[in-house]
């Protein structure tokens, strides 16, 4: 699926761009991983460009059976210039049930504390529920740690409520929370 989800400027924010993963972001994906803030929320390790060319193949495969809709996010415009990688977010589909799908996201560091997962995952929330609305899709769920803080304001930031404290389960070593959007919530 050729798809580009574009996210303008504000004053305050720069231009960013979501796009399927392609083969050209193996080094900028081997140096966001670099960051030890990035491996301690993500579960998929990325220290080599082979380790790399394996997540990639990941996505690609996602996007064909379509459990898996992970965007690289750049900051800068489209076209001419992509900008430099700014994070991921991603739609999972699995199970049988088409009424909810997961969400899920991360942030280069460079690029944390400037609105960039909010303002990203708002442009894969109103796609997805865009896309597969006649599908029946209508919610999306955002789980992450208790203890990641930045997560949960990003939820909230991007109309995704609270809903309750998840037990530790495998691959994740703490509690968790789950925060639900519904596709007919108020913008």
């Amino acid at each position: 699926m050729n798809v580009t989800l574009r996210v303008r400027a504000t004053p305050s924010a720069s231009a960013l761009f979501l796009r399927p993963w392609t083969d050209d972001d193996v080094e900028p994906l081997v140096e966001a991983y670099r960051d030890p803030t990035l491996r301690r929320w993500t579960t998929l390790p990325v220290e080599t460009i082979e380790d790399a060319a394996k997540w990639l193949e990941l996505q690609r495969r996602g996007w064909e059976t379509g459990e898996r809709m992970s965007f690289a996010v750049y900051r800068g415009h489209f076209g001419g210039g992509e900008g430099r990688l700014a994070g991921n977010v991603v739609m999972k589909r699995t199970g049988s049930s088409r009424e909810s799908a997961e969400v899920g996201y991360w942030t280069a560091a460079h690029a944390r504390g400037r609105g960039v997962a909010s303002r990203a995952l708002e442009a894969l929330t109103g796609w997805a529920f865009d896309v597969f609305a006649v599908e029946g899709l209508e919610r999306l769920d955002l789980l992450h740690q208790v203890d990641n803080l930045a997560s949960c304001r990003v939820a909230e930031k991007a109309g995704y409520g609270f809903h309750q404290v998840l037990p530790a389960q495998p691959p994740f070593p703490g509690e968790g929370h789950l925060h639900i959007r519904r596709a007919d919530a108020p913008t």
